[in-house]
């Protein structure tokens, strides 16, 4: 299934797990994908290279996200690699990860998760919006986080409740474009860079086992969500977070 042929992606975060999955995805279905990482260099010329190797186009660009000036050095890198074309497709996916509970969080761990989680993917849109062509996408990754209590995890729920708000409104901005913008929000997803979490006696099994399909995710269950909405199929959706955890935790199994 091909479908995004002559459009463009930027997939933040793409060198490595999810991000990576949704970049090779995208360029199978035909579109050219900017790949952005922030410290993964080597990351970022595999996933390059394997949309290469499949047929697809692809460049790298570098910017470390939650610092001063990380929106404009990512541009910079964007335009570069558009060479003159519009955008089409933006995926917000890269995130800083839970910082813990509310008594070990500090201040700066606090600060940075709201940096990268909330205020990139907000300038990201507002830098994209004059490169995005009109019917294009915007999709950023939330977390079902945001819908259960986990106390380890309440700064970096607060972030991801900010992304489905904001994808809220901004679906109602910019629907007279014709651009639509949703939220994803992944469960438990076993990706080779946090494999080793769920190494923890029980743990894999504990969570298939919470889960209404029965088993872990993967970054590709999360990815072929994320490709549906950059489809034209997807085209009367917007304004929604797409819970793309196979039912994690919806209630008792008996």
């Amino acid at each position: 299934m091909n479908g995004l042929n002559d459009r463009t992606a930027l997939v933040t975060g793409a060198s490595r797990g999810i991000g990576q999955e949704i970049a090779t995805r995208l360029a199978a279905r035909g579109a050219l994908v900017i790949v952005h990482y922030g410290a993964g260099e080597d990351g970022a010329k595999a996933t390059v290279g394997e949309i290469e190797r499949g047929g697809g186009t692809a460049l790298a660009v570098q910017a470390e996200l939650g610092v001063d000036g990380d929106v404009e050095r990512l541009f910079a890198g964007v335009e570069a690699a558009l060479a003159g074309r519009p955008l089409d497709i933006v995926v917000n996916n890269a995130a800083a990860q839970p910082a813990g509970p509310l008594g070990v969080t500090t201040r700066a761990e606090f600060d940075h998760l709201f940096a990268v989680n909330v205020r990139a993917p907000y300038f990201i849109i507002q830098r994209a919006l004059p490169l995005l062509r009109d019917g294009g996408r915007i999709i950023t990754i939330s977390s079902v986080a945001t819908r259960m209590a986990n106390p380890a995890q309440t700064s970096f729920a607060m972030t991801k409740g900010a992304i489905e708000t904001m994808s809220l409104t901004l679906a109602n901005e910019l629907g007279a474009r014709g651009i639509t913008v949703n939220a994803v929000a992944p469960g438990a997803t076993r990706t080779p860079a946090n494999d080793s979490f769920f190494e923890a006696p029980g743990l894999a099994g504990f969570i298939a086992g919470s889960t209404a399909l029965d088993r872990l995710g993967d970054a590709g269950d999360v990815a072929d969500v994320v490709a549906f909405l950059a489809s034209d199929a997807a085209r009367w959706i917007t304004g929604q977070v797409i819970d793309a955890s196979g039912g994690l935790f919806l209630g008792p199994r008996t």
